[in-house]
């Protein structure tokens, strides 16, 4: 038996958003694969045993256990012919993604994680499929917020677990989210690489490729991203001029602010805003 929820991507978040999400009680030997996937993908065990394989290695997974298929990479799972797993997932992407998930341990080369207290997440992705019928709004900050939530179990889990000397921060790791937090706090005025760089107290080029080698994209590509995302959530929250919305996320020249929107978007501002009015008013 199957729940399977689809989320249109209609929020205007780069950053994090949810694809799909659901539960599944296997079926003998049920199988998917091998394949690849375009976004993240956690499914956790509540229940059974089943293996999951990736390019390189095979994982026996069982209650109380879950793993990640990342974007791009091949993988299969098969539920055991005895003793078939249940397992609930959530699908994801977004420029943080990698980012978030390395916090919580999890990257393509370390697939999976346990958490015991499987009442915890079956709580949260319980919650989540009851919302299942609710409008997309509401249920793309509902899958968000629960996906959040997931995430942060994880993480607790893998730092109590952790050793003392595994604890200790990565110093690159560490320049590259002073670089986010600094573009977080200042991306609304007019900063520079070289001037994020002074204040990380690195190379322009190190540090671009430190930033390169842990977020898959340059600072300025990762400056320009997050701008464009907050001028969708102005675009679609307010009614502030386009001009308004330019200098509100660190464009002085409007006409450089919308030829941004426009090659990441891929229409206007104007048209980006008159789009999500008329799907708004032919949800209600």
């Amino acid at each position: 038996m199957q729940t399977l929820v689809y989320l249109p991507k209609s929020l205007p978040y780069l950053d994090l958003h949810v694809t799909q999400f659901g539960k599944e009680q296997c079926s003998p030997r049920h199988f998917h694969g091998p394949a690849m996937r375009e976004y993240y993908l956690i499914h956790y065990v509540t229940k059974g045993e089943g293996l999951f394989k990736t390019e390189n290695e095979v994982y026996h997974l069982k209650e109380g256990e879950g793993f990640i298929i990342c974007p791009n990479v091949v993988s299969y799972y098969e539920a055991s012919e005895e003793h078939p797993w249940q397992y609930y997932w959530i699908g994801f992407n977004g420029l943080q993604a990698e980012a978030i998930l390395a916090q919580a341990k999890l990257s393509a080369q370390s697939p999976t994680f346990v958490y015991h207290k499987i009442n915890h997440l079956s709580y949260l992705f319980d919650e989540l499929i009851r919302t299942k019928e609710k409008e997309t709004f509401t249920l793309e900050l509902r899958g968000l917020s629960t996906l959040y939530s997931i995430l942060s179990l994880l993480k607790e889990t893998n730092h109590l677990s952790t050793s003392t000397s595994q604890k200790k921060n990565n110093p690159k790791e560490l320049y590259v989210k002073k670089a986010i937090e600094f573009i977080e706090m200042n991306y609304a005025n007019k900063i520079t690489v070289e001037e994020i760089s002074r204040f990380i107290g690195l190379d322009r080029s190190y540090l671009n490729s430190l930033f390169k080698s842990f977020v898959n994209s340059s600072i300025q590509e990762y400056l320009i991203q997050y701008r464009i995302g907050k001028a969708c959530t102005l675009l679609h929250t307010t009614s502030l001029s386009v001009g308004d919305i330019s200098r509100s996320v660190g464009y002085e020249d409007p006409l450089v602010f919308s030829k941004s929107f426009k090659k990441i978007q891929g229409v206007s501002p104007k048209h980006y805003r008159s789009d999500r009015n008329h799907n708004r008013e032919e949800e209600t």
